[in-house]
C-alpha cells in the first residue's frame, strides 16, 4: 500500500535530457507530467556525453524554449574531416545539403538548460525515487511506485514514457513474448579524454589508421573532448595523460597532430560500443524513447539526437491525443520512430565499420575499408548521402 497518492497525465521514468525535454514540450501544451529520476541532479548534470545536434533538435529546443543559451554560446559546423590513414577529406555539410549544419554545445549544458526552464515553471522532477516500478500498463489507468525518504508513492496516470536508458526498468516491462531485441557488441571501446585546451581544429576530425580509430572533437574555445579506440579489457589505470597524448598523435594526420595542445586530462573514460534496437518501442499505456530503446555507437553522434527524434514523434502523438481525442499518434509511434532509428543505426554502423580497426580484420577487409575512404573522397554523390545523415534525416 502507498503512503502517498499523486496523479498527473504522464509519468516519464528518467531525468535526462530525454525526459526532461518531454516533460517541457509537453508542459508547454497544457499536458501535466511528473519525471522519476533514479539519480541526484548533481550526479545527472556530471555526466559527460556528446554535443553535436542535428538542426531538428535544435529547433526542437527552439519549440521547447529552451534554446536560448545554445545560440548564444553553441557553435555551428558547415563541415566535418575524415581523414584515414594520412589522407583527409573534409565533408562540406551545409553545401552538400540544403544549408544544414550541426551544432556544437555539450549535453551537460543542454541538460542544465532544461533543467532550469523546468524550474521556471514550475515542473515536477522528483530524484533519487528508487525502486520505480510500473503497475497495469495494459488497463486504462496505469501507475508507477516508487521509494523516497522511507515511504511509497505512487503516481497514477493516463501514460508511462519509458526514457530511463538502456539499464532503465522501463524496456522489462514489454511482455517477452511481443518484444525483439537485435543487438551487435562491438569488440573495442572508446578511450576519452577532456583537457582544457583549444581544440585542435574548428571542426570535428574523425580519424581511421592502422592503429585504431581516433576523434577530436570539443566543447568551446578551452575544453577539447578527444578519443581513441582502445581494448575493451583496458582499464583507465593503464593509460596515463602522457601515453593517452601519444596515441592520439599517432592516428592523426600529420599537419593536425603537430598542432596539438596538449594539457591534463579532467575527465577520462572508457566506454564499450554496441548497437541495440528493441521492437515494438510500445505496449499498450507504455512508450519507450531514447537509450531504453535503442543504443547507436558514438561513431557519427546519433544517439542524442535519435532520442531527440522519438521525443519530436511522441510529444506530437501524446498532444493529438489530448487536444484532439486522436489515438493515431500514439498507435503509430513505434512504427514511425523505428523507421528512423534504423536509418541511424545503419549510418553508425558504416561510420565504425568505416573507421575503426577490428580483431577479426583480414587482408580483404582492410583493402574494402580503403576502397570505401577512396570511393567516398572520390564520390559527389557519396559525400552527399554522409552529409545528409550526419546533419540529420528529416523527421
Amino acid at each position: 500500500m502507498a503512503d502517498k497518492r499523486l496523479t498527473t497525465s504522464v509519468a516519464i521514468i528518467g531525468g535526462g535530457p530525454s525526459g526532461l525535454l518531454l516533460s517541457q514540450l509537453l508542459h508547454l501544451n497544457g499536458i501535466e507530467t511528473i519525471v522519476l529520476e533514479r539519480r541526484s541532479r548533481d550526479y545527472v548534470l556530471s555526466r559527460i556525453r556528446a554535443g553535436v545536434l542535428e538542426s531538428g533538435l535544435v529547433a526542437l529546443l527552439e519549440e521547447a524554449r529552451v534554446a536560448e543559451r545554445l545560440h548564444r554560446e553553441g557553435e555551428k559546423h558547415g563541415g566535418v574531416e575524415i581523414a584515414y590513414r594520412g589522407e583527409s577529406l573534409r565533408v562540406a555539410l551545409d553545401e552538400l545539403t540544403e544549408g544544414d549544419v550541426v551544432t556544437v554545445y555539450g549535453q551537460t549544458e543542454l541538460t542544465r538548460d532544461l533543467y532550469e526552464a523546468r524550474d521556471a515553471m514550475d515542473g515536477v522532477v522528483i530524484h533519487e525515487a528508487d525502486n520505480v516500478q510500473l503497475h497495469e500498463l495494459d488497463a486504462t489507468s496505469p501507475f508507477v511506485t516508487f521509494d523516497r525518504g522511507g515511504e511509497t508513492t505512487a503516481i497514477h496516470c493516463d501514460f508511462v514514457a519509458g526514457c530511463d536508458g538502456f539499464h532503465g526498468v522501463s524496456r522489462s516491462m514489454l511482455p517477452a513474448e511481443i518484444i525483439r531485441p537485435f543487438e551487435r557488441v562491438y569488440p573495442f571501446g572508446w578511450l576519452g579524454v577532456l583537457s582544457e585546451t583549444p581544440p585542435v581544429a574548428d571542426e570535428l576530425i574523425y580519424a581511421g589508421h592502422d592503429r585504431g580509430f581516433a576523434l577530436c572533437s570539443l566543447r568551446s574555445r578551452m575544453l577539447s573532448r578527444y578519443y581513441v579506440q582502445c581494448p575493451l579489457e583496458d582499464n583507465i589505470s593503464d593509460w596515463s595523460d602522457d601515453r593517452f597524448w601519444d596515441e592520439l598523435r599517432s592516428r592523426l594526420p600529420t599537419d593536425v597532430a603537430n598542432g596539438l595542445v596538449t594539457g591534463p586530462s579532467i575527465e577520462k573514460s572508457i566506454a564499450p560500443l554496441r548497437s541495440f534496437v528493441c521492437e515494438p518501442m510500445s505496449w499498450k499505456r507504455l512508450f519507450l524513447a531514447g537509450d531504453a530503446a535503442h543504443i547507436v555507437p558514438p561513431t557519427g553522434a546519433k544517439g542524442l539526437n535519435l532520442a531527440a527524434s522519438d521525443i519530436h514523434y511522441l510529444f506530437r502523438a501524446f498532444v493529438d491525443f489530448y487536444k484532439d481525442d486522436d489515438e493515431g499518434g500514439l498507435q503509430a509511434y513505434s512504427e514511425k520512430a523505428l523507421a528512423r532509428v534504423w536509418k541511424a543505426e545503419r549510418f553508425s554502423w558504416w561510420m565504425t565499420q568505416l573507421l575503426h580497426q577490428f580483431p577479426e580484420s583480414s587482408a580483404f577487409d582492410q583493402r574494402i575499408q580503403q576502397s570505401e575512404f577512396d570511393y567516398l573522397k572520390s564520390s559527389h554523390a557519396a559525400q552527399v548521402a554522409l552529409a545528409e545523415n550526419y546533419v540529420g534525416l528529416p523527421y
